[in-house]
């Protein structure tokens, strides 16, 4: 019985080793079909009468692919999945259901994985850029502040149709093993 013992923590291992490599493969997977399906959305842009193009534009399904959200400064290109939830996030940056996209003059709110897709958000400043491209015209907004607040606070989340607004939204720490107590905050506006 105790020659086996070690056999059984080691197949264990193996056995976790594997369902933690399938993940990542798979969720590379994910990750990489929407970013392709993004880039070709926007890609087949109309070339004339973005207005038109914006009043036609009907908003993607849970779950579907709604644009592509570019971060010069830190070299990003990720996909806009419309929805937060798990599977949603599994394929890109999630957009909050309910909130707003660009020339919808709202608040626009975009989720992502601290540990995937927003993996170097902490590394924006004040000034910096973000790009939505959307199948209708591309909008550049510029940080203007940021906010760390508890992970059960929905403050943030305004829905605001006042003026037009981005907001990034992701967990934090950016190094914290496990459900992070906090949330991290980006606020930006159109430029």
């Amino acid at each position: 019985m105790k020659a086996k013992f070690p056999l059984l923590i080691i197949f264990i291992g193996l056995i976790l080793l594997g369902i933690g490599g399938w993940q990542y493969i798979n969720g590379k997977y994910q990750t990489g079909a929407s970013l392709k399906e993004a880039k070709k959305m926007v890609l087949e842009q109309p070339d004339n009468n973005a207005e038109a193009a914006r009043k036609n534009y009907t908003p993607p399904k849970v779950g579907d692919t709604a644009g592509l959200l570019v971060i010069p400064k830190i070299k990003a290109e990720l996909a806009i999945v419309e929805g937060t939830d798990p599977d949603d996030l599994e394929k890109g940056v999630g957009h909050y259901k309910g909130s707003f996209y660009p020339s919808d003059n709202g608040q626009i709110v975009l989720s992502g994985h601290r540990d995937t897709v927003f993996r170097r958000l902490g590394d924006l400043k004040i000034g910096d850029t973000l790009k939505m491209q959307m199948p209708y015209g591309n909008y550049t907004y510029e940080i203007t502040h940021t906010k760390i607040v508890k992970s059960d606070d929905t403050s943030i989340i305004t829905l605001q149709h006042e003026k037009e607004e981005l907001i990034l939204t992701t967990c934090y720490p950016f190094r914290y093993v496990g459900n992070a107590p906090k949330r991290y905050i980006i606020y930006a506006k159109l430029r």
